[in-house]
């Protein structure tokens, strides 16, 4: 007999984790806080990287479908300077191994590859206990509860399914990102659409502050800053009032060239705060009966391009461990950890190792990329 699977989350790591599960012939229900998969955006551009994101799809069978919305052009990346000066500029000639998709249709595939009433939504979870033997109850906000086998936390940065295996709870990383879009770029914003060019733009002034922006589907630009202060300053910001709010946010870029300040101040929305938090680098807990945490629940840090292959891949090989160890849900679980804490924590310390380069280091970077493009 099979162990029913309890998945609270409905984002990419419990997503492809419920396939697998599926094709494994493994029942799951995933519990799901939003009240619909329309209800919310679904955030931006995803690269999916061929040593972990894509193995996690290839494995929930779901790679043709992958390719086949991918966005052509989208690895292409540049860097420039406050001034507007490109300092590295590289084509998307087709062989990069991080093919960008929208996250929506990646995740709009997951769910469509599950069978009907699999994912349970607006049932948002108001806690978890634990019942003894590995068995665990889930309380939802509406006042239902459901006992688990086995429970699984794909439920993000503030899970509620992690207090169960470890008192971790994310910090503040120092810097928050004010996001925006641009919509029909080519046209409305020519001069920011040339400057961010057909994929990925980033640019730096001092490690306190740069920009970065994707050329999403279609003519949309979607833009992020990044500002290393403190959360009261950003309490101070009425973002309620969008044109105040990013008025406030531009000054602090006071200098830098029209084109790139205009993904701030010719937004058209109004800008969002995201601030960035992270668990301890190397986040791992004893193993607990009845329990395990996939994606940010298990691992989250600032953004660095592997957060969501990492929860692609977390989900696929808790799967398969599971199918391994057929009624062995204990051995299944260690198995999986076993690997999961030192593969996090060897991103977790590249990630942390990223995010404190010098900006010198990184301007130099892409200077020596651009003159080695120039004379090849």
């Amino acid at each position: 007999m099979r162990t029913h699977v309890t998945i609270v989350g409905a984002g990419l790591g419990g997503l492809v984790l419920a396939r697998v599960l599926h094709l494994h012939g493994i029942p799951a229900t995933v519990y799901e806080g939003e009240p619909s998969p329309a209800s919310r955006a679904q955030g931006g551009m995803l690269d999916i990287h061929d040593d972990n994101g894509q193995p996690a799809l290839e494995a929930a069978g779901l790679l043709d479908a992958f390719r086949g919305a991918v966005l052509e052009g989208r690895q292409a990346i540049r860097a420039l300077s406050p001034d507007g000066t490109v300092l590295f500029d590289k084509a998307d000639d087709g062989t990069g191994g991080r093919p960008e998709i929208q996250r929506g249709d990646l995740r709009r595939i997951l769910l469509d590859s599950l069978p009907e009433g699999t994912v349970r939504w607006g049932r948002k979870v108001s806690g978890v206990r634990s019942l003894g033997e590995g068995r665990h109850e889930v309380a939802f906000a509406d006042g239902t509860t459901t006992t688990a086998e086995l429970l699984v936390g794909a439920d993000g940065a503030w899970s509620k399914v992690r207090p169960l295996v470890s008192g971790a709870v994310p910090a503040y990383s120092g810097t928050s990102f004010v996001e925006t879009y641009l919509f029909d770029a080519e046209s409305r914003h020519p001069a920011t659409a040339k400057a961010v060019g057909g994929g990925s733009m980033f640019a730096f002034d001092t490690n306190e502050r740069w920009m970065g922006a994707h050329r999403e589907s279609g003519e949309t630009l979607h833009a992020y800053v990044a500002l290393a202060r403190p959360l009261a300053w950003f309490d101070a910001v009425d973002f309620t009032d969008g044109a105040a709010a990013a008025a406030r946010i531009a000054a602090e870029f006071d200098g830098w060239a029209p084109e790139l300040t205009a993904l701030i101040t010719d937004a058209d929305t109004p800008p969002v705060l995201r601030p960035l938090h992270g668990l301890p680098t190397g986040h791992s807990w004893q193993r607990t009966p009845g329990v395990t945490l996939v994606g940010d629940a298990a691992h989250l840090a600032p953004p660095d391009g592997e957060g969501a292959n990492l929860a692609l891949q977390d989900g696929a090989e808790l799967a398969l461990a599971l199918a391994a160890h057929p009624g062995e849900t204990e051995a299944a679980l260690a198995a999986y950890e076993e690997a999961l804490f030192p593969r996090s924590a060897e991103a977790g310390a590249a990630a942390e190792a990223a995010n404190n380069s010098s900006l010198q280091d990184i301007i130099e970077f892409f200077s020596r990329e651009h003159r080695e493009n120039q004379t090849s």
